[in-house]
């Protein structure tokens, strides 16, 4: 039994932007890269499908974003927490 290949996204999009800039015909493509054209056709359908997801800025990206600047405030405020702390504890530890 022979092992299914396995293609990178970044053949496919390639691929798929070859065929559909028209720089290739799908025959054209599926025999120089030795690839079925139904499954070029395949990855062309999907390409198209999750297309504006590219241009989408999602609520959730926002929220993360959102997150992560509130956790890097907080790094910031306990890092001069544990700052004073060690300063206060020296200065205690000297007396």
């Amino acid at each position: 039994m022979s092992k299914r290949r396995v293609f990178t996204p970044e053949f496919k999009a390639r691929v798929v932007l070859e065929v559909i800039t028209q720089q290739k015909s799908l025959a054209q493509a599926s025999r120089e890269y030795s690839v079925r054209d139904t499954v070029i056709s395949r990855w062309k359908q999907e390409f198209v499908e999750r297309l504006p997801q590219v241009f989408e800025r999602g609520k959730d990206r926002d929220k993360r974003d959102q997150r992560i600047a509130e956790l890097e405030r907080l790094v910031g405020r306990l890092a001069m927490e544990l700052e004073i702390s060690k300063k206060v504890s020296s200065i205690l530890d000297s007396q």
